[in-house]
């Protein structure tokens, strides 16, 4: 995956707009941040999880997902690792991010929204 595929896949996602803060790109929903991109550089992107998302993925696919290091990792921020990542194994970890931020409106609205799509 490139940096340019996570950010499609990232802006997918309902109400995401991307904005940045401290040089590097972020993805937002309703202002707030659910995601990066090129932090330290552009080989990483890191999704905000619960800890115990952040657990199952690493777990799952340690060579993918990696705590980010110190407080910020404790609390479910997540490295993505680009080049080994795959659409497939990524998906599930940026909704995740995506839901614990979005609104709960939103959310609703997305899942009213897949559900008709069946």
């Amino acid at each position: 995956m490139t940096a340019n595929d996570f950010r499609r896949l990232t802006l997918s996602f309902p109400e995401t707009s991307e904005s940045a803060h401290m040089g590097h790109p972020d993805f937002r929903v309703k202002n707030k941040v659910f995601a990066t991109l090129a932090w330290p550089d552009e080989t990483v992107a890191m999704v905000k999880l619960t800890p115990e998302q952040q657990e199952e993925f690493v777990h799952d696919s340690p060579k993918i997902f990696v705590p980010v290091k110190g407080g910020w990792g404790r609390k479910g921020a997540t490295h993505v690792r680009l080049k080994a990542a795959t659409k497939k194994a990524l998906m599930p970890a940026v909704e995740a991010a995506w839901r614990n931020t979005a609104p709960r409106k939103m959310i609703e609205r997305y899942d009213a929204r897949d559900s008709s799509d069946s």
